[in-house]
């Protein structure tokens, strides 16, 4: 993007963010958003405020489901991801950035960067850079994948299911919410280590796109299961992946 203009030497540009507007009741609407323009210097602050900062330039953003429960203005403050987002300020969340200004020892100019605390924005000025990670770049990976499968939706699915999970070979798997970012990535893994994998869905195309696309030895619509017990007893699994979002999977010792 080509400057502005400059103040004192440094080059100021604008920089085009989405706004939370409203908190949201219900699905989302674009009225609790709206874009605006503001300007940005391209130099992290020189003085306290930008002690250990990092300026980046934003090429992806991930659009995730923890997105939404932020979107409420009744989570207390806290933790980053479990607080609620700031009425008039950007939407933050995870994405894949370029680093613009540094006065952090980890990063210079030109990183290629990942993580959480990126904003809805054309650039961010990042003061907690402690959730952010280098990319060792190489041209045979898309840079669009750290916002999936080697993102938050990839490492979570990887360590759920290999760490707590503790699958092995010839496993039954159920993976609740399975169509979504992280349970489609859980079926695949699990079909990787030969596994035997069933997912629930809550639509007919998801269903089908869990056993077309995603390789899932079979699937089920849960809303039209009048008896999800006896669903699960039918599908005998052995191995439950809990999807937090969803409530309805139990352990097979609760059958």
């Amino acid at each position: 993007m080509a400057s502005d203009h400059s103040v004192g030497g440094v080059e100021v540009i604008s920089n085009k963010q989405v706004i939370l507007k409203d908190y949201a009741s219900g699905f989302p609407k674009e009225s609790n958003l709206y874009l605006t323009t503001k300007n940005i210097k391209l130099k992290v602050p020189e003085d306290e405020s930008g002690k250990d900062a990092v300026l980046v330039k934003n090429l992806y953003l991930s659009c995730d489901p923890f997105m939404r429960g932020r979107m409420r203005g009744d989570l207390p403050p806290g933790e980053p991801e479990l607080s609620s987002y700031s009425l008039g300020s950007p939407i933050v969340g995870y994405g894949v950035a370029r680093v613009v200004d540094s006065r952090h020892s980890d990063f210079k100019k030109g990183d290629l960067v990942w993580g959480r605390t990126i904003g809805w924005e054309e650039y961010s000025l990042i003061t907690t850079p402690e959730y952010l990670f280098k990319i060792n770049h190489t041209d045979d990976i898309p840079l669009s994948y750290y916002t999936g499968i080697l993102g938050m939706p990839g490492i979570t699915a990887y360590f759920g299911f290999f760490n707590i999970g503790s699958p092995k070979e010839g496993d039954r798997v159920y993976v609740s919410s399975a169509s979504g970012a992280i349970g489609q990535l859980v079926g695949q893994f699990a079909k990787l280590i030969g596994c035997y994998v069933v997912g629930s869905a809550g639509s007919k195309e998801k269903v089908e796109l869990l056993k077309t696309k995603f390789g899932f030895d079979d699937a089920f619509n849960y809303k039209e299961e009048h008896d999800l017990d006896a669903a699960l007893k039918r599908l005998v699994y052995e191995v439950c992946i809990r999807d937090n979002l969803k409530q309805h999977s139990q352990t097979l010792q609760n059958l």
